[in-house]
């Protein structure tokens, strides 16, 4: 019988014992692997969750922000704040009574109730009422039947007047929500709301301003109805920006409103001589270009104001001829009559030297205008 040989077994047991600590070794090293892995996930994993929380947050944040906004300019906040401030303004025609609408403002310490012209013109027996109900007599102290406006002085207690603010209107964008409240159809106190839906409108004006156009209108989708005449036309924070002042008949959403500049502007003249004789006169007449009416005369533009009429002994009597299309006031480009009015009644006064850039055939030039004063409005 053959022994075994004591080396052969130590060699199968150092083998053995290799191949264990290998396996051993293996799964350590796999296992560290497969942990780091974990590890790693792991660590994608929260990364992933800290975004969502975070973004989570920026949601809760934002609509925190939304509701905080919100909150401050809440309709029902707005309207107690500014309710004091909206009278009844009532007076006597030959053809029986009128009212309209009206707010309190302070001018140099003193309190005066602004409307619209066209709410007094040719009455008597103005009173204005506030909005717990006490009335009192009403004298006007100065018109303007250009811009629609007229400013009252109210023979009441200093206790009854609740001034509202009055803000640059040179901000609003179409889209911008707004309010109007007023007295349409003598329900007093009434709130609609609506957006601005367009600013630099011209509304030419037959009855009061012999023609004249009421320049840099705003447009309103806020319904106004008789009535609500000379009410303020609000910001979403409850400043005045507007005066409401004409609806087109038969149609929907489609409301005027006077722009807060021109109150700013014209309100010291109006209260200390009665008038306002800032709006500028190029004494002359025309129309609108477009694309049909380039095509009828030759011309070569088809936007600008087309003259139609050049007042004799006007200011722009020499300078101008009848045909030129005016394209552009101190080189301000110059689409239509909105775009002419609004610029004369927000950028010019009477005296200044105006730079008009003309179509003249198939030219184009510069003129000089020195702007007049508009003639006095009908009576």
């Amino acid at each position: 019988m053959n022994k075994a040989n004591p080396y052969t077994k130590a060699s199968a047991s150092l083998f053995a014992l290799l191949f264990a600590a290998g396996l051993l070794v293996g799964g350590l090293v796999t296992f560290y692997i497969t942990y780091q892995e974990v590890t790693s996930l792991g660590n994608e994993v929260a990364a992933l969750q800290n975004k969502l929380s975070d973004l989570s947050g920026i949601q809760n944040a934002t609509y925190q922000n939304i509701t905080i906004y919100q909150n401050s300019t809440v309709l029902a906040d707005i309207y107690e704040g500014v309710r004091e401030s909206i009278v009844l303004v009532q007076g006597t025609t030959s053809d029986g009574g009128v009212q309209g609408s009206g707010f309190v403002y302070e001018s140099s310490n003193r309190m005066v109730v602004i409307t619209n012209y066209h709410v007094v013109h040719d009455t008597s027996d103005l009173s204005v009422t506030f909005s717990n109900g006490n009335g009192y007599s009403a004298a006007t102290l100065g018109t303007d039947p250009y811009a629609d406006l007229a400013v009252l002085s109210v023979n009441a207690p200093a206790s009854e007047f609740k001034p509202i603010e009055v803000v640059s209107s040179s901000t609003l964008r179409v889209g911008e929500p707004v309010i109007a409240i007023g007295n349409p159809y003598g329900l007093v106190g009434s709130l609609t709301t609506g957006v601005v839906s367009a600013v630099g409108r011209s509304l030419p004006e037959e009855d009061f301003a012999g023609g004249f156009s009421i320049a840099n209108i705003i447009q309103t989708s806020t319904p106004i109805n008789p009535g609500n005449s000379g009410g303020p036309l609000l910001n979403a924070v409850g400043k005045v920006v507007g005066v409401t002042t004409a609806i087109v008949s038969e149609s929907q959403g489609l409301g005027f409103a006077v722009p807060s500049n021109t109150i700013l502007r014209e309100i010291s003249s109006l209260i200390d001589t009665g008038t306002y004789t800032g709006h500028s006169y190029l004494g002359v007449s025309g129309q609108d270009m477009s694309y049909n009416l380039a095509q009828q005369i030759g011309a070569s533009v088809t936007y600008g104001w087309r003259i139609a009429s050049v007042t004799p002994r006007g200011p722009s009597d020499g300078a101008l001829n009848v045909d030129d299309i005016i394209i552009a006031l101190n080189k301000t480009p110059i689409r239509n009559n909105d775009d002419l009015a609004s610029y004369l009644e927000e950028k010019t006064l009477p005296e200044q030297q105006l730079v008009l850039t003309v179509v003249r055939g198939s030219s184009t030039i510069d003129v000089s205008v020195i702007l007049g004063i508009r003639p006095p409005p009908p009576v």
